[in-house]
């Protein structure tokens, strides 16, 4: 048996997901950061694309609860100097260097940093600020902890001299005699997370880069747009303080570009956080802004990306398909030349934003040499299947560019190889959590405290924070109210601990975002304090006030005052509730039997949890039985027939073939679900990995699909290759057409897989052939990451490539031969082929078996049919039904190699729950008073969770009764009570009337 803790390298989104899940699910996790606080460059980042959410919002909560959850111990300030011994036993030392604060003491007060001489570029936001030798990382940095930068500090340098920072310090925190400490750890798996450096902009000396200050990176300018960055999210210019009125981003800067920046490789996400900036920015705007993208192909192949793409289009951002020619200044202004068709055009711009590319980190050949493992042609971790070598899993733009989600999912999948192969020591290591006795606070007359959020920029850049926390302070019963700039920080949450005893409050209100990802995080400080968690409200004056009044401040700042106003009646009103538990069933079952549900049952199994798969098919294996594409050495439908031979042998799976599920009932924890040959399972946690389908064309864009046999999909042309090559061997011309199905008004996303897969195809074509002639009909090439280098190999091999407009599709005549017509914009006129066979590369389309799931597990779709999980981000394969997850091609189109990272995603998702022993129940539920139940049953027929029974007793004869396990406390049952013998828990009448009398302005006691 291994140890039953593991080392993560790396303390960005990757990092941090991965120790949260492994902590959850068994493991102790040793955290190692080199920076002084985690959070990597996704708090660097402004906003998120595709929703735009705030990317501290939604990233602050996770660094919260992993540096409060006691099964990680967070090492910043630190790196991996030495690595032995064997998969389950490794002896890690790690360095770490003083940061010359006690870090017990300090309370992030900030006087040391005002007293400070000392200032220095500021490499959190990117040199374009300044800040002291004694420093935040950043305002929400974890841990909220100052740290002397020793290459600076004048006290360090010159013993003797300064040192104010110590003597106006009221903790007594610096310390100027810490030393670099070494210190082993034996660790079972070793998990790193490095993340990205981004392209040196300086290489490219012809755009301008350090010799133009109109000219910066797509990093800086995050820092440009975001609240807590050098200008507080105003949109001016730093060396000159001058409003922007023009702006223009250069695609490609240090991504596919073989001669300038040797990276030929496509970086990813350089395209949405393009878009996603050209948007924003418009909102940062003091007046009209013109957005100019310059680009050569819009990859916008992630879910949500596409409809982003028209969402930029229609508020204003122009698109110009084109490689800036060359770029100089003029007065205060840029001027980009550029070609457009065959014509040179000349724009003056206020501001250059270069869309720069990813790189590996710098710090990948030292660890890749310490841990043995080896690196790829361009410098990022080689791995196979995650594994850069037994015991040690590599993930994130560790091993490539990726954006969030993906990097996210990896994170996850990492966290389910190390789960397997550590398994026998699951919780030999961990320890749980201890909270304070809760106190008796019915009794007592409310004491209610009230913090207001800033939400950097989000709230207070609309809202009057200050007064609004002044009004919160004149209400009844209310006796602390104070504003805060980021409630979620760490500073700012013990400091609500600390509040809450030395005020004696036994009732709180947070004024900030929404309750949908920061109520768990206040309802557990409220624990910490002593507190039940269930005597809190939220005012969400962000989504519901600062987003919707963005241009007028002081109706914003009245109606936050009313939200508070409401939320401080509701909860003068409330009383404690106890949650109570559920026992966990520790088998799982997964709907579908593909690549994602055999890699995920797999996964689980190895883990020790009894698993069920439930397929309606014969045989287990999925639509890859069908694909002839090469992964991993093998052919999908060789890999699909190895996987489910292990899934049928392994002895903790048990296969349903020709099987649906027919029903189901119960929550997380304690699922029971009908099968259709009649049987029963009860399991904890589901996983729907229930596939997708190929688009079958049909008219008025059928391309003469099913009329002429040598118009094919190219599912059909894999089956070619591998079945019949002395065929291709006598064709002498091919056309390719993408985007057959995707990006139309019927299926308005892009299908991810269609340009790679045409990528694949043609190097095989031109192996069996080398004279044939291939044309690809395009709209973008959107071979992303690593399999840019696909589409230079196909060009290399001699394939011709021809764009066009959905405006202008192809023509396709057919007679004894195919003829096809296309606008050729590059010589600027219509020309003329006639292919032996004409492929259509058609999209992915959701399963309608889809559909029927999501209604008997009461789960969300996407308007396309895809399955919607909780948050695009940061649970990709969660679903807001707790205890379910999906994987593969249900989410959303995406290739093999991605399918089977999902599935092992999902596996430690469900993981997380299955490792338990019980669950807590939702506190907030209905209850049924029997004296006053009519038994009219309409309750139990509106309930969605099958929650609320009408049934026998001895007392009252045929009454409601809830059941506690399954009701999620919607209030449908308290609506629809005719007899008023349903309630929920802390939002009865007299509550919710208290509500609606602070929409009024007045106060409720």
């Amino acid at each position: 048996m291994g140890k039953g803790s593991v080392l993560v390298v790396g303390g960005g989104i990757a990092g941090v997901q991965a120790a949260l899940d492994l902590a959850a699910s068994g493991f102790f996790v040793y955290l190692v950061e080199k920076k002084p606080a985690i959070g990597g460059t996704m708090s660097q980042l402004d906003k998120t694309f595709p929703t735009n959410d705030c990317s501290m919002c939604i990233l602050s909560p996770k660094l919260v609860e992993l540096s409060r959850n006691q099964n990680v111990k967070l090492l910043t300030l630190s790196e991996v100097v030495s690595c032995k011994g064997q998969p389950g036993d490794f002896t890690v030392k790690i360095r770490r260097y003083p940061r010359y604060i006690d870090e017990e003491k300090c309370m992030a007060c900030g006087e040391c940093a005002k007293k400070c001489p000392k200032k220095v570029p500021h490499q959190f936001d990117q040199g374009l600020s300044y800040r002291k030798a004694i420093y935040l990382m950043y305002p929400q940095a974890v841990p909220l902890k100052y740290a002397i930068d020793p290459e600076n500090c004048i006290r360090l340098k010159k013993p003797g001299r300064c040192g104010f920072c110590a003597e106006v310090c009221p903790s007594g925190a610096i310390n100027f005699e810490q030393k670099i400490e070494d210190l082993e750890i034996n660790v079972g798996v070793i998990l790193l997370a490095t993340g990205f450096e981004t392209f040196d902009s300086h290489k490219l000396y012809l755009l301008g880069y350090g010799n133009l200050p109109q000219v910066m990176t797509s990093l800086e300018f995050e820092r440009i747009l975001s609240a807590s960055g050098p200008t507080g999210g105003q949109l001016v210019r730093l060396y000159d303080s001058k409003s922007i009125r023009k702006i223009a981003w250069l695609q490609c800067v240090g991504s596919r570009d073989i001669n300038r920046a040797k990276t030929p490789y496509c970086s990813s996400i350089c395209c949405m956080y393009a878009l996603k900036q050209a948007v924003i920015a418009k909102e940062h705007a003091h007046g009209p802004l013109e957005t100019v993208i310059f680009y050569m192909d819009m990859r916008t192949m992630g879910k949500g990306f596409e409809a982003y793409l028209e969402r930029a289009k229609e508020e204003g951002v122009r698109l110009v398909r084109s490689r800036i020619h060359s770029i100089y200044p003029s007065e205060d202004k840029i001027i980009l030349r550029y070609l457009d068709g065959d014509k040179f055009k000349e724009e003056d711009f206020d501001l250059v934003v270069l869309s720069v590319g990813v790189k590996p980190n710098s710090s990948l050949p030292n660890l890749a040499e310490i841990t043995s493992s080896s690196l790829d042609e361009f410098g990022f971790l080689k791995t196979e299947s995650l594994e850069s070598k037994p015991g040690v899993f590599a993930f994130g733009t560790a091993i490539g560019p990726k954006d969030i989600p993906e990097t996210v999912t990896e994170a996850m999948a990492a966290a389910a190889k190390a789960e397997e192969f550590l398994a026998p020591a699951r919780n030999t290591e961990t320890r749980k959590k201890a909270y304070l006795p809760e106190r008796f606070v019915f009794p007592e007359e409310p004491r209610i405290g009230v913090f207001v959020c800033h939400c950097g920029f989000n709230i207070a850049g609309v809202v009057k924070v200050k007064e609004v926390a002044s009004f919160a302070a004149n209400l009844p019963d209310v006796y602390y109210a104070g504003d805060h700039t980021f409630t979620c920080a760490e500073n700012t949450i013990n400091k609500i601990i600390q509040i809450i005893k030395e005020k004696n409050l036994n009732r709180i209100v947070v004024a900030a975002c929404t309750p949908r990802t920061h109520e768990p995080i206040f309802q557990d400080t409220l624990k910490t304090a002593g507190l039940n968690p269930n005597l809190f409200e939220m005012a969400n004056i962000r989504d519901q006030d600062s987003w919707v009044h963005p241009d007028d401040p002081e109706r914003a700042t009245e109606k936050a005052k009313e939200l508070v106003l409401m939320a401080v009646n509701r909860v003068r009103l409330k009383k404690p509730v106890s949650a109570g538990s559920i026992k966990v069933r520790r088998k799982a079952l997964v709907v579908g039997g593909g690549l994602a549900g055999l890699q995920a049952a797999l996964s689980l199994a190895d883990q020790g949890f009894e698993t069920h798969i439930v397929d309606k098919q014969e045989e287990l294996g999925g639509f890859a039985r069908k694909i002839y594409r090469p992964l991993k050495g093998k052919f999908l439908p060789e890999l699909a027939l190895e996987l489910a031979e292990k899934a049928q042998k392994h002895p903790l799976i048990k296969v349903h073939l020709q099987t649906k599920v027919k029903d189901t009932s119960g929550s997380v924890g304690d699922f029971k679900t009908q099968l259709s040959n009649g049987e029963n399972i009860e399991h904890g946690v589901v996983i729907l990995a229930t596939g997708a389908r190929p688009h079958l064309p049909k008219e008025p864009h059928s391309f003469g699909y099913g009329v002429s046999p040598k118009v094919k999909l190219n599912l059909e042309l894999d089956e070619l290759i591998q079945k019949n090559p002395e065929k291709i061997k006598k064709i002498k011309e091919i056309v390719f057409i993408q985007c057959v199905g995707s990006r139309t008004p019927e299926n308005p996303y892009c299908s991810r897989v269609c340009c790679t897969r045409t990528m694949e195809q043609i190097l095989a074509l031109k192996d069996i052939n080398p004279k044939l002639k291939i044309y690809v009909l395009y709209r973008d090439i959107r071979t992303y990451g690593f399999k840019e280098l696909l589409y230079l190999k196909a060009r290399k091999k001699g394939a011709l490539f021809i764009r066009y407009e959905p405006e202008s599709l192809p023509e396709i005549k057919l007679k004894d031969n195919i003829l096809v017509k296309i606008y050729d914009y590059t010589v600027k006129k219509e020309i003329e082929l006639k292919p032996d066979l004409l492929i259509l590369a058609v999209g992915i389309e959701p399963n309608k078996e889809s559909r029927e799931l999501a209604k008997l597990y009461k789960c969300a779709l996407t308007q396309e049919g895809f399955m919607l999980e909780a948050h695009q981000k940061l649970r990709p394969v969660d679903f807001a039904t707790e205890g379910i997850f999906m994987a593969g091609l249900c989410h959303y189109p995406k290739p093999a190699e991605e399918s089977m990272t999902q599935g092992l995603a999902a596996a430690a998702r469900a993981a997380n729950i299955l490792s338990c022993d019980e669950l807590p129940l939702e506190a907030q539920v209905a209850e049924s008073d029997p004296r006053k139940c009519s038994a009219c049953g309409q309750c139990e027929k509106i309930c969605p969770y099958q929650a609320v029974k009408l049934e026998e007793t001895k007392l009252f004869g045929l009454v409601s009764r809830v059941n506690r396990s399954l009701c999620k406390g919607c209030g449908n049952c308290v609506s629809s009570c005719r007899s008023g013998a349903i309630k929920l828990k802390n939002v009865d009448e007299e509550i919710l009337i208290s509500s609606v009398e602070g929409v009024c302005g007045r106060l409720w006691y």
